[in-house]
C-alpha cells in the first residue's frame, strides 16, 4: 500500500494542507488526492479523516498539531486504529519510526534555517526510513536540489509558496511535490 501512495504523491505536484473546517471543505473540491490535515483535537479528528476520505482522498494527519494527542506512541495507535488514517507527518523521529512498523505511510518535517538544520536531514535519514521527507520554510533551488540528491525519497516543501511561478521553480530543483495551505495554489 506504502508504494501506491508514493506514487500517488510523486505524480501529485501540489498537495493540500488544510488548517481548519473552511479550508478542508475547499480542499475537498481540488485536484490533490492527497490532504495534510493539520488540524483537529482527538475529539474531531476521526470525523475530519472520514471526511477526506469519503472524498476518496487520502488522509495524512499531522500528529504533532492535533490536540489533545502526546508525543507517544499510542498517539500513533489511535491516529491508526480509531481515526483510520492513512498516514502522519511528524517533525519526531521516534513517532516515524514507529508509525512505518505500523505501515502507516510517515512524512519526517524539518525546519532547515541554517547549513546545521541541513546537516540534521542527513544525519537522521541514516538511522530512519520515512517514505517521505517535508522541508519548511521552502529553501533556496539550489539547497532543495542538493537535498534532493542526498535522499532517496520523495521530498516534499511548503511554506511562504504564493503563485504559480513558486510552484513552478520549486518543482525544477527536484522536489516531488509542494504542500501548502493556500487555496489559489490548490487549483493551479
Amino acid at each position: 500500500m506504502k508504494k501506491e501512495y508514493r506514487k500517488i504523491i510523486e505524480h501529485s505536484p501540489v498537495i493540500a494542507a488544510v488548517n481548519d473546517f473552511e479550508s478542508m471543505a475547499k480542499a475537498l473540491t481540488c485536484d490533490s488526492p492527497i490532504i495534510f490535515i493539520l488540524f483537529g483535537d482527538i475529539c474531531n479528528i476521526a470525523e475530519i479523516v472520514e471526511k477526506v476520505k469519503n472524498a476518496q482522498k487520502l488522509a495524512v494527519v499531522h500528529i504533532d498539531q492535533i490536540t489533545g494527542l502526546a508525543s507517544k506512541e499510542a498517539a500513533v495507535d489511535f491516529i491508526q486504529q480509531q481515526v483510520g488514517a492513512d498516514g502522519i507527518i511528524s517533525s519526531k523521529p521516534a513517532l516515524i519510526k514507529y508509525a512505518s512498523k505500523l505501515s502507516l505511510f510517515t512524512v519526517l518535517r524539518f525546519f532547515v534555517t541554517d547549513s546545521h538544520g541541513l546537516a540534521h536531514i542527513e544525519r537522521q535519514l541514516q538511522i530512519m526510513k520515512p517514505d517521505m521527507i517535508e522541508i519548511l520554510p521552502v529553501l533556496m533551488p539550489k539547497i532543495l536540489s542538493q537535498v534532493c540528491n542526498m535522499v532517496r525519497i520523495p521530498v516534499v516543501t511548503g511554506g511562504l509558496i504564493c503563485d504559480k511561478e513558486d510552484v513552478t521553480s520549486i518543482l525544477a530543483s527536484g522536489v516531488s511535490c509542494v504542500s501548502s495551505t493556500s487555496e489559489d495554489i490548490w487549483f493551479l
